[in-house]
């Protein structure tokens, strides 16, 4: 497998940016976003697709424990 070239990266990153722009607009309505998905496992790796969906879910958990701080397990039962 050969390096995607810069012009094949880009498709990827604007497929990728398409997606969580569909996803961050209608949240929790995977089937609203269905295309943009689509096209983003298309044109992009599948490595790439797996770290990027890993990024996202890393950065929303970081921008929650930002907001909301951390809350140990036993607090959020007791609460």
């Amino acid at each position: 497998m050969s390096a995607p070239s810069a012009a094949d990266r880009r498709r990827c990153w604007d497929a990728r940016d398409s997606l969580w722009v569909c996803m961050d607009e209608n949240p929790g309505s995977l089937s609203a976003c269905s295309q943009q998905r689509s096209r983003y496992e298309e044109i992009c790796p599948s490595t790439w697709v797996r770290y990027f969906d890993r990024r996202r879910e890393y950065l929303k958990y970081k921008a929650k424990l930002e907001t909301e701080g951390f809350v140990p397990h036993d607090q959020k039962q007791t609460s």
